[in-house]
């Protein structure tokens, strides 16, 4: 069965740590207040650069957040991880203050591209606004003199194994000073995911604007949520995390929304889900502007990787960087406006060849509704590894899907050939690019 944003119900993880309060933040306008688990001295990366007292400390002046519907209690278990280092997020918000350029940037699915479902309280809500527009919001108005410029790198219907590979195109060439990174409702709870995701946060990471990174952990209201291994990322790497999906698991088990209040679909937020989110990340980003003066400068990040470095150098070839062999029955041609460069087969058996370094390689196409897509072979120096359905009947619309197809641990030049399967239902595929890593 495909998976598409539908993915398997994941429990929902706390993992880390049960902890409730900041991240090492003294102050914070949803009350929080700095904790550590028995045995657990990690929170001490957050202490002031001095000998300064957190009462000595001076607070910057923070905006009340746009909406009030997330209590302290719910709050604490937004952001309940206190090993997360707030430092890097900091400096962030020290150069803001001095008014020089900042790039803040965030990547995802659909919902951080701004996807915005029916719920049954939007109306009560006074405003209909994204996540993503929210926390860009709290930078314009903690800074109103401030120099930005904000990335909204959300594609719907993608995941962190696409995002690994798209990633240097749409945000690391920007130079970002802050990612915010979200994609716990696209990918599922799975090892796949937990190293695409890994790869994907190690990749921002190590960049040459060596950005600050930021977790959001979505969920949908049935539960489904990769929480529970994008969390051990998180941790791992002491990163600055927010948890929407422990925010309304509580609220609908307690009773103060319901799942049809908080999404029209179970999947997207609604007005409502997307203003609570935004009001977790900006009472998170308060918590850590009201001491920000107290941190100290971070130190570059160089931690192991909690899975394995696979994906470091992931790139997308299409049209503009890689020309076939052979086009066959293929002709180029733009199918979408997110991935424009590529290849439709239209007619005949397809068998367009590339020849390509790489370790491991994945395909990216568009799944139709239409009935005239088929099931393609891929073939990677002359063995089949693996039979691409395109046709996706009954589906919510097309889709941009990514599949990884042939893995290996050397690197080296292979010959791939794509094209129809004798048994195809449909004559159709559209390419929009090889993944290559």
């Amino acid at each position: 069965m495909k998976k598409r944003f539908l993915i398997a119900a994941a429990a929902l993880s706390l993992a880390a740590a049960a902890v409730l309060g900041g991240c090492g933040k003294t102050a914070s306008s949803s009350g929080n207040s700095s904790s550590v688990t028995e045995g657990n001295t990690e929170a001490a990366t957050q202490t002031p650069n001095d000998e300064t007292t957190a009462a000595e400390t001076p607070s910057n002046k923070a905006a009340a957040a746009l909406t009030d519907y997330v209590s302290d209690e719910e709050m604490a278990l937004a952001d309940q991880w206190p090993s997360c280092d707030d430092r890097a997020l900091a400096a962030v918000m020290r150069k803001a203050a001095k008014g020089e350029k900042v790039t803040i940037a965030c990547i995802g699915g659909s919902i951080t591209q701004g996807t915005i479902s029916n719920g049954k309280k939007d109306s009560e809500v006074g405003f209909k606004k994204c996540y993503a527009d929210i926390f860009f919001e709290w930078w314009k108005t903690t800074f109103p003199d401030g120099d930005f410029e904000f990335i909204n790198a959300g594609i719907g219907g993608t995941d962190s194994y696409l995002g690994v590979h798209r990633v240097e195109a749409d945000v690391l060439e920007h130079k970002p000073d802050l990612v915010l990174v979200e994609y716990s409702v696209n990918d599922a709870d799975s090892v796949f995911y937990k190293r695409s995701y890994d790869n994907l946060v190690r990749k921002i990471l190590f960049s040459e604007s060596k950005p600050a990174v930021m977790l959001l952990y979505m969920a949908q209201t049935n539960g489904s949520t990769a929480q529970g291994s994008h969390v051990f990322v998180g941790f791992n790497y002491k990163l600055p995390m927010v948890s929407y999906s422990n925010v309304i698991s509580d609220m609908m088990s307690n009773s103060i929304f319901t799942a049809e209040e908080l999404s029209g679909d179970t999947v997207h937020p609604s007005t409502l889900g997307h203003a609570i989110t935004g009001e977790i990340i900006w009472k998170y980003l308060n918590g850590v502007y009201e001491v920000c003066d107290s941190f100290e400068e971070p130190e570059e990040f160089s931690e192991s990787p909690v899975t394995k470095d696979v994906y470091l150098d992931a790139t997308i070839l299409d049209s503009t960087n890689i020309t076939p062999d052979s086009l066959g029955s293929f002709k180029e041609q733009k199918v979408c406006d997110w991935f424009p460069n590529g290849w439709v087969c239209s007619e005949g058996d397809g068998e367009i060849t590339f020849t390509a370094e790489f370790r491991n390689l994945g395909i990216l196409y568009y799944d139709t509704v239409d009935g005239k897509s088929g099931q393609f072979e891929i073939y990677v120096d002359g063995e089949s590894v693996r039979t691409i359905n395109a046709d996706f009947p009954g589906g919510w619309g097309n889709a941009i899907t990514a599949d990884e197809v042939y893995t290996s641990d050397e690197k080296a030049e292979h010959t791939v050939v794509i094209k129809k399967a004798p048994d195809s239902t449909g004559d159709v595929f559209d390419l929009l690019g090889l993944l290559a890593s």
